[in-house]
């Protein structure tokens, strides 16, 4: 089904531009997606302030919409499995602009939890879909560095969406941020219509079959990688401004040109693993969780100096984004019966490794001291590595077995 699938899709957009102007189309809703998702972080003491809350309630704000995404995603894709693809997306975005337009106008705290909780619903299956229809819009040897194009969205959001979402509503008021968001999700209904092609869908794909890959052990452990393997980035990403104030001593209008220098990091990694996902998907996953712990145990070191901790950050923002085609491959190439369910159960993962890195970071810095927290991230994307070394090492013995 899934390689029929992307045989019709690739026939039927053979030009080159074509294919890259559906592509894009995607990275740019996937660009909207991490705008409305992250920019949040930087409008909490405006909310706060305007809803007359705490900065601890407005931080729930990104409780919600992760948690949203993580149980949502899955639930969505089960709900809508027999809407063609194409369709699909357009009615996901429909939510989306729906979910931004009702938080620009939230009068009250509640409506605007209401709103994110909307918003999150259609993230994890818009992502797993397009990762679907990206990956069968090139031929096979590419599949990967298309889809890493396709989250490029997300890292660029990072870069540019976030502080520039930022920097409109503190000056025009927080609402505002999120009415820009939902005109920018028109933007991507229009580009999907236009430019990404119908996909065949089989409208009697049964529930239980999408249902069993959670019984498949390659398929969890394909999940757990990618929880720890992320995991251990959102260990030490979640507390790097007081890590970069009162570790590095770099003052506060400082921290904000780093973290975008990360975002570069994490862009230029993303594409370069797409390009080593293509190459050798498990050899080059297992070395890139590797270089990603082995960056997390440098920051512990290079932490106390501003020089070195730049540098580190920039190396470590390519390290976290590195791995990200390779774990959506992997799952993807385990469950080639529900590529689509698995791909957006993967979102879910992603946001449990955050949502997870946050909780031992944070006890990490209540424990022994919030100087300790990177190496602490190491340990914790170490084990994705064990989890990827054992998963090759079946998938190696079952294939010597069935050689034999």
């Amino acid at each position: 089904m899934d390689m029929q699938m992307n045989q019709t899709v690739r026939q039927g957009t053979k030009p080159a531009g074509s294919i890259m102007a559906a592509v894009l189309s995607l990275t740019l809703g996937t660009f909207a997606f991490g705008m409305t998702e992250f920019v949040i972080m930087g409008l909490l003491t405006n909310v706060a302030q305007d809803l007359n809350i705490s900065i601890a309630s407005a931080g729930q704000l990104i409780t919600g919409y992760a948690l949203g995404v993580a149980i949502g995603g899955p639930v969505m894709t089960v709900l809508t499995l027999r809407m063609p693809r194409k369709q699909l997306l357009c009615a996901l975005l429909v939510i989306f602009i729906a979910g931004n337009a009702l938080a620009a106008l939230a009068p009250s705290y509640s409506v605007l939890m209401l709103a994110r909780v909307l918003t999150s619903l259609a993230h994890g299956t818009f992502f797993g879909v397009s990762s679907v229809i990206a990956a069968g819009l090139v031929s096979p040897e590419k599949r990967a560095s298309a889809i890493a194009l396709m989250y490029t969205g997300l890292t660029v959001a990072n870069i540019v969406g976030v502080p520039l979402g930022t920097y409109i509503g503190q000056q025009f008021g927080w609402n505002s941020t999120f009415s820009i968001v939902a005109v920018l999700g028109l933007l991507v209904v229009a580009g999907i219509i236009l430019f990404v092609p119908k996909v065949p869908h089989n409208r009697k794909v049964s529930i239980g079959k999408e249902l069993k890959i959670f019984g498949n052990r390659q398929v969890l452990l394909a999940f757990f990688v990618t929880v720890f393997g992320f995991g251990g980035v959102f260990t030490a990403f979640t507390y790097i401004d007081p890590l970069l104030q009162e570790i590095t001593g770099f003052n506060e209008q400082y921290v904000t040109g780093i973290l975008i220098l990360f975002g570069i990091g994490m862009t230029v990694g993303n594409l370069v693993g797409g390009k080593l996902a293509d190459w050798r998907l498990m050899p080059s996953l297992m070395a890139c969780l590797a270089f990603l712990a082995v960056m997390l145990f440098i920051f512990f070191f290079a932490v106390d100096n501003k020089v070195l901790s730049v540098i580190t950050i920039f190396i470590w923002g390519m390290a976290s984004f590195l791995i990200v085609p390779g774990l959506q491959m992997r799952i993807m190439d385990m469950a080639k019966d529900a590529p689509t369910m698995a791909s957006t159960a993967n979102q879910s993962a992603f946001n449990l490794g955050n949502a997870g890195g946050a909780i031992i970071g944070g006890l990490a810095v209540n424990g022994i001291g919030l100087h300790h927290v990177p190496w602490i991230a190491a340990i914790v994307t170490l084990g994705g590595l064990v989890l990827t070394a054992i998963s090759y090492r079946m998938e190696q013995k079952q294939s010597r077995e069935t050689t034999a």
